[in-house]
């Protein structure tokens, strides 16, 4: 593989988000309050460095068993790999690690409670991540990613007026990259995709690290697909791509897009040896249901295990792919709605909204849609395919979608 880089907002796939923004905490120097916070994170490298690192940071944890510290940095260090990689496991010994240090001195630690809530928000307890958040906030009134990540689960619940509560603190700590990431997706949701443009694009342009345009560019093409501009989008995920850093969000975005515009071939290249994550396995199935290939049953029995898997773990992260799952290769429309209902009910991103649209549509249920179709009422949000789908389900009340 390529360079991991830590995924940088939470949003949509950051659930696997998901979606995250810790390498967007690299503005404006400051000295931190806490000993523990760390200021700026570096891309986790593929291969022997990442296994080195890896394996030094486990070290340093064993030889200072009880150094909070020497825990934060290698659960950090899971945390980002989990997001780079799509990949769940780490996760859980991120956790574990928290766990093994908590105590009174731990949750002094805003650096340990910031921790605690990004790995909470994964698992989609947005309420106990909140909660760890804005005790953090309380230690260190400071630490911008804190800010971010409450602004990036406020986005998620498609709560605009807290999120930009959050993207205004972060301007008044003078985190300009965080302030415009932060806003520029409030706006983006909210209905205004050419400011949501022009504050992606300024961002991106005085972005310093690659893992930070990343974020951008991945940004900026997904603004462009909604604003029905597909030559504009696929000119930044490519130029997402050219900058070699692993980011399962940008591949599922990228390949979600490509499904779109009936290129399934180029996903499979796309996506070629990415299949241990599961929301791009699922995306693999479908470009490989959409070419009709011989090997589509086994892709379709591993996903199978892997959400019944997931079931048993209680592990409901990836519920919006398990709903495209059910309806798009497997035919059962009911089973995908319901999954999607329930994914709503939770995370209320654009595409979860596409989800649950998609699935009322295939199962003739036009009311069960009525969440999405009243966001999408409040919101003017102007994507084509989310119109498209709630005039087919009889919403024929939405706001002019404004182009520009």
């Amino acid at each position: 593989m390529k360079t991991q880089a830590k995924s940088l907002f939470l949003t949509g796939f950051l659930a696997l988000l998901p979606a995250a923004l810790t390498s967007l905490v690299q503005a404006a120097p400051r000295t931190p309050s806490d000993d523990t916070e760390v200021l700026e994170r570096l891309p986790i490298q593929a291969g022997a460095r990442g296994r080195g690192e890896l394996a030094a940071l486990r070290q340093a944890a064993r030889r200072e068993p009880a150094s909070i510290d020497a825990a934060l940095q290698l659960a950090d260090f899971l945390f980002a790999q989990a997001l780079a990689q799509g990949d769940p496991r780490p996760v859980g010994q991120a956790e574990a690690e928290l766990r093994r240090v908590a105590g009174p001195a731990a949750e002094a630690s805003a650096a340990w409670l910031s921790l605690r809530g990004q790995l909470r928000q994964y698992r989609h307890d947005f309420d106990g991540a909140l909660a760890d958040l804005a005790a953090a906030l309380q230690r260190d009134p400071a630490l911008a990613e804190a800010h971010a990540w409450r602004g990036a689960i406020f986005l998620v619940q498609a709560d605009l007026g807290a999120a930009r509560a959050e993207c205004d603190a972060l301007g008044r700590l003078k985190r300009d990259i965080l302030q415009a990431a932060c806003l520029g997706l409030a706006q983006a949701y909210g209905g205004q995709l050419a400011q949501a443009e022009r504050t992606l694009a300024k961002a991106e342009a005085e972005a310093a690290l690659p893992e930070t345009r990343l974020w951008f560019l991945a940004r900026r093409a997904e603004v462009a697909g909604w604003r029905g501009r597909p030559a504009e989008a696929e000119r930044h995920y490519r130029a997402a791509q050219q900058l070699g850093l692993d980011d399962a969000y940008l591949l599922a975005a990228h390949a979600d897009f490509l499904l779109d515009q009936g290129r399934p071939a180029e996903v499979l290249r796309l996506l070629a040896g990415w299949d241990n994550a599961d929301p791009l396995l699922l995306r693999i199935a479908e470009a490989e249901a959409a070419l009709k290939l011989p090997g589509l049953q086994a892709r379709l029995d591993t996903l199978a295990e892997r959400f019944a898997a997931a079931g048993l773990r209680g592990d409901t992260t990836h519920r919006a792919e398990e709903a495209r799952y059910w309806r798009g290769l497997r035919g059962d429309a009911a089973r995908a709605l319901a999954l999607a209902r329930a994914n709503y009910g939770v995370q209320r991103e654009p595409r979860d909204a596409r989800v649950l649209l998609e699935c009322a549509l295939a199962a003739s249920d036009p009311a069960a849609a009525e969440p999405a179709i009243a966001w999408l009422r409040r919101s003017g949000f102007e994507d084509v395919h989310l119109r498209e789908l709630a005039r087919r389900l009889g919403a024929t009340d939405l706001k002019p979608a404004v182009r520009s």
